[in-house]
């Protein structure tokens, strides 16, 4: 087979599509099922994968800055799939896939990953003007795919009932942790913990955008309910991309800050991320959507006990091995934190059970399910 894959999402901030799209390319250039595999990003070929850097570079601020501008968005909506058509009209013996959402106009067959369909069921939790960017683009890439893919069978038949499309035709692919996502002995950790000013074992932490949607403010509610000699022993660190629409939490984290038992890091390095997971006492992830939740199954793989909601496809990724609860039910929320943050027997239980657990996905199984998806296509099944 020969393959296109946008990498557009392998740039700062490395998120969660752009680490799958990293980790699925590194498996899909080894394959031997693909004879000649070409990256794709804006509308151009790269000559090798990228990297995602640490720091934002001199575009950024720009980029986030035609973001808010409506007239800037349709600009680039209406301008961008020309000069896409434009590059790829050499290549329809290829098969195009989108890790990200966006499809091109394409002549060959092309394949599309929704990672959730949150632009149409989370609206307010994005900016009105991408909101409607995002559901006009991404009503188009349905009309243009060949086959969908997803990264939980919640969002797969979501998926199909949303747009009314062939169940057969959209397949879920579950993601997986990466290999520096693993437990850590404190001494490794001391010294990059402390660059953050923390200790191993001495926090809670949360991954994740700051965004409504994450249920931010519940966790606050949550955190704040339990007793302060527990809250200033382990208090809650969150890190993440500064999101949108979350003027309120980060009032409220600053209030929490000034208090004593909570902290925002801001976006961490990606060389820091890993052992920041592996130095927490508890993983806490009340989110009230997700595609797959990533961080839960990062959090599971350095051996952390999780506390999570059990909305959308978190049950798929936590399985028996995390305490779960509705995700607005603070009481309950509450009474999880404070075993999680407590008891012993069953912290020690849920480690080995969370290792296990992450241990049944990887990126390799991702890849493998992936290129059965592009026979599928290429044969056109």
């Amino acid at each position: 087979m020969k393959v296109i894959l946008s990498v557009e999402p392998v740039r700062f901030p490395l998120t969660g599509i752009g680490r799958y799209t990293y980790e699925l390319a590194l498996r899909l250039q080894q394959s031997p099922d693909i004879t000649d595999l070409q990256y794709f990003a804006g509308r151009r070929f790269l000559p090798a994968l990228p990297t995602a850097a640490d720091s934002s570079g001199t575009g950024y601020g720009f980029k986030r800055a035609v973001q808010k501008n409506f007239l800037a968005i349709e600009a680039y909506r209406l301008l961008m799939p020309f000069l896409r058509k434009q590059a790829l009209k050499a290549h329809g013996d290829f098969l195009y896939h989108s890790p990200n959402y966006y499809l091109p106009p394409f002549k060959g067959r092309s394949v599309a990953t929704f990672h959730d369909l949150s632009p149409f069921t989370w609206a307010h939790c994005h900016a009105p003007q991408m909101a409607r960017y995002l559901q006009k683009e991404l009503s188009v890439t349905v009309a243009r795919a060949d086959a969908l893919i997803t990264d939980s069978h919640y969002t797969r038949h979501e998926l199909a009932t949303f747009f009314n499309w062939p169940l057969e035709r959209i397949h879920a692919v579950p993601l997986a942790s990466s290999p520096e996502f693993y437990p850590r002995s404190p001494e490794v950790l001391t010294g990059a913990l402390a660059r953050h000013g923390l200790e191993p074992g001495g926090y809670s932490l949360f991954v994740g955008t700051i965004e409504p949607r994450k249920n931010i403010e519940t966790l606050l509610d949550a955190y704040s309910r339990l007793p302060m000699a527990l809250r200033t022993r382990w208090p809650l660190i969150l890190t993440g991309y500064h999101g949108w629409a979350n003027e309120a939490i980060h009032q409220r984290l600053d209030s929490a800050r000034q208090e004593g038992w909570a902290r925002y890091l801001g976006f961490v390095p990606g060389d820091d991320l890993p052992l920041l997971f592996a130095g927490a006492r508890l993983f806490a992830f009340p989110s009230l959507y997700e595609g797959f939740g990533l961080p839960v199954l990062e959090a599971m793989s350095s051996g952390v006990p999780v506390v999570c909601s059990n909305s959308s496809s978190l049950p798929e990724v936590a399985g028996d091995a995390a305490l779960m609860c509705e995700p607005m039910d603070v009481e309950q929320l509450t009474a999880h934190l404070q075993r999680g943050l407590e008891d012993q027997a069953w912290r020690e239980q849920a480690r080995a059970m969370g290792i296990a657990r992450a241990a049944g996905f990887s990126w390799e199984r991702c890849a493998e399910q992936t290129l059965e998806v592009y026979k599928k296509v290429s044969q056109g099944r």
